[in-house]
């Protein structure tokens, strides 16, 4: 099959597997037919996305590029054949799919290699408690969620195990709900595993999906799918009976709202997450709907960080208030920049090193300001000591940005500790459970068991916010900044700076070090 150049994702959609003609969506504008809307969607992505269909199925679906498919075995090696040799990254959607475009987007943009959208088991809390997970046996997972059967298991992050009507999982807690993304670098994976799991496909049942029998093939290769839930989103595969009734649940959703949600870093520093990102999502959708630019904004941010610096350098009260406001301003409009970025999926390269460099030049502006602020007031004498602490204060901050840097390049260079693997003829999946259990163990050691009770503690909100304050992220460096100049004088704040900062960087230093010797 020819290859496309220049794109990025190619998408993949799933007719119906017993032949049933398409639905359309009456609730919906229009009431377009769900695939329909569906290749509208995925148009961002592929403007010519393959439709994987039974015999005699083609005039169902007008416009769609299809391949035809007598049956399931069909449909995954018709999935090898579009991934052998694809250099871009592949979406895999069934074509009854009633989905967000939000949520399409979300996966599309994972960083995990592979990563499936799931529905995981509500367990009961008045329920007993089940035996250890050692003392489990493997079965053929039998209930339903949401239309799809629970035979996956699932972690935090990944599936461990996928099972079928034949393949035995040890207790299932999920069910996966159709979507599949994969980045470039595990297509090849797919091309093969869909080549080896269509072998075992007469061996499936009825009710196991492609998608099912498609992770089913990557876990068993021992590639790491990672998972995603819906959150405040929704997808469902309709059908003649739910049709109705799922888009009326899809129509109670704000979509909007929750792009604009997404649109703010998960990761951000309880400074940003609580006085900053409350609101400053809402001048993002402001800016983004008037048609400002990511790289605007980051001018407006410069700006007032220029300005801030300046009302420093006037060594008097008022100064430092207003400076104080400022910087505090430029900080938002800092994050500003980057939810305009996600929230109207405007991202570019040079974007994102305007953000990087001129996180850092308005910064030292604002130690310059401030050294200059302290001489003028003549508070200080010559200002000797100052500008000694100024230098001070941002030689740490620079080798706490290059210690960052530096790490975080050598980090992407290390090697992963691989998954185990287990052939698609064994139907228990014990052997994987243990191969799991070997691995876990022989990579573990002091340093590492430490690390991970360190990470663990970070369930505990106090452990983690203060995780996060220790580092001495952006946000928090400029509140600092702000709030002490205004209150007290540019001497305190670089002494605050510099102690602040140099736990920081022996914290970093030491997480750093422990890391690489894990």
């Amino acid at each position: 099959m020819n290859q496309r150049k220049g794109a990025m994702t190619r998408v993949v959609l799933l007719g119906s597997e017993n032949g049933a003609p398409p639905l359309p969506l009456t609730g919906l504008p229009g009431s377009p037919m769900a695939f329909q809307r569906l290749i509208d969607q995925a148009a961002a992505y592929d403007p010519e996305p393959v439709m994987i269909v039974r015999p005699g199925q083609a005039a169902f679906y007008p416009g769609a590029r299809t391949v035809e498919s007598a049956d399931r075995a069909g449909d995954l090696r018709a999935i090898a054949e579009v991934a052998a040799g694809l250099d871009e990254d592949l979406l895999v959607l069934p074509a009854d799919s009633l989905i967000h475009d939000e949520l399409i987007y979300q996966l599309v943009k994972s960083k995990r290699g592979a990563v499936a959208l799931v529905v995981r088991e509500e367990r009961d809390p008045d329920a007993p408690e089940p035996p250890p997970i050692e003392e489990a046996v493997p079965e053929i997972g039998m209930n339903i969620l949401e239309g799809r059967p629970q035979r996956a298991r699932i972690s935090k992050t990944r599936v461990i195990s996928q099972g079928s009507a034949y393949h035995q999982v040890t207790r299932p807690n999920a069910a996966l709900l159709g979507p599949l993304h994969l980045k470039a670098s595990q297509v090849a994976n797919l091309a093969e595993a869909a080549g080896d799991v269509a072998e075992f496909a007469s061996l499936t049942g009825p009710e196991d999906g492609v998608t099912e029998l498609l992770v089913l093939g990557l876990v068993r290769r021992g590639v790491s799918v990672g998972i995603r839930g819906r959150r405040d989103l929704f997808y469902r595969q309709v059908n003649a009976g739910n049709a109705d009734e799922a888009v009326r649940e899809f129509l109670t959703f704000d979509e909007d709202r929750a792009r604009l949600d997404n649109a703010v870093k998960g990761a951000d520093g309880f400074f940003t997450t609580y006085f900053v990102s409350t609101y400053s999502r809402f001048i993002a959708r402001w800016a983004a709907r008037r048609g400002l630019t990511p790289n605007q904004v980051t001018l407006i941010s410069i700006a007032l960080g220029l300005l801030a610096a300046g009302a420093f350098a006037t060594g008097g009260r008022p100064g430092y208030v207003a400076g104080g406001v400022l910087i505090y301003f430029a900080f938002v409009f800092d994050c500003v920049d980057g939810q305009v970025a996600r929230y109207a999926r405007k991202f570019g390269v040079l974007g994102a090193w305007l953000d990087a460099t001129f996180d850092r030049f308005k910064e030292y502006a604002v130690f310059v300001g401030l050294a200059v602020g302290a001489t003028v007031s003549g508070q200080f004498g010559d200002g000797e000591e100052i500008w000694t602490l100024a230098l001070i204060a941002l030689a740490l901050q620079s080798v706490k940005h290059l210690l960052d840097f530096s790490f975080g390049a050598a980090n992407r260079r290390k090697p992963p500790n691989p998954l185990p693997t287990l052939d698609l003829a064994v139907a228990d999946d014990r052997p994987l459970r243990d191969a799991l259990e070997v691995r876990k163990a022989t990579s573990g050691g002091a340093v590492k068991n430490l690390l991970r009770l360190w990470t663990k503690a970070g369930k505990f909100r106090t452990v983690h916010w203060a995780r996060k304050m220790i580092v001495f992220p952006i946000g928090e460096r400029f509140a600092a900044i702000a709030v002490v100049t205004a209150f007290f004088d540019p001497r305190v704040t670089f002494l605050v700076l510099i102690t602040w900062g140099g736990i920081a960087a022996t914290y970093t230093l030491t997480g750093r070090l422990l890391r690489s010797m894990a």
